[in-house]
Formats: C-alpha cells, sequence, structure tokens
C-alpha cells in the first residue's frame, strides 16, 4: 500500500488529511532504514517486538495486514478494510465534509 499511500499524501497536501501508520515488523532496528528507503513520511508507529500481535493492534482489534481505517475530523470511524477502492470514495466523503465543516476553507 506504500505507493497508494505516498500518492494520497500527494494528491491531499494542504487538505485536512493525515495518514497515521503502525507497521507490524519485530525489529525495530530493521525497520528503520526500510522506512527510509519506502519514502515513509507519515507517522509510522511500532507494533512492537510482538508485531503482529502487538498492542495496537490488539487495541484496534485489527486481524488482517494491512488494515485501514478511516476516521473523519469529528473522530468517528467511518471505513475499516484491507484497502480497497470504496475507502477511497470515503476518504474523498470526509475530507469533504472537513472542508466544508471549516466554512468551505482549505486550511
Amino acid at each position: 500500500m506504500y505507493p497508494h499511500e505516498r500518492s494520497l499524501v500527494s494528491e491531499n497536501e494542504g487538505k485536512p488529511f493525515v495518514i497515521i501508520g503502525v507497521n507490524s515488523d519485530t525489529d525495530l532496528d530493521a525497520l528503520r532504514p526500510r522506512l527510509k528507503a519506502e519514502n515513509i513520511t507519515w507517522r509510522s508507529f511500532w507494533n512492537g517486538p510482538e508485531g503482529k500481535q502487538g498492542p495496537i493492534s490488539k487495541a484496534w482489534h485489527v486481524s488482517g495486514w494491512p488494515t485501514v481505517y478511516v476516521i473523519d475530523h469529528r473522530g468517528i470511524i467511518r471505513h475499516k478494510s484491507h484497502g480497497n477502492a470504496q475507502m477511497d470514495v470515503v476518504l474523498r466523503t470526509c475530507i469533504d465534509e472537513a472542508i466544508e465543516a471549516r466554512g468551505g476553507r482549505d486550511p
């Protein structure tokens, strides 16, 4: 999903939009250079040495990787999937709603 995520970051620059990643690699030292090589410019949290069984995935009830949540400007989960075209539709709607809530102004 990295290429798609990079394109979302580029397309939505300056809009009320962020990506937050959670990485399930078990080795943090090996992960750091890979994030740099993959040009991951957004915040990415490490799920700990337990990997897919780490504390973040447990708290969010993640059962498959990747799992994508779209959370709107009010903090409401609007979509959960393993990444699909519907995610982009919901994401666009959420961005438009956040802009409208600001009186139609982009930041």
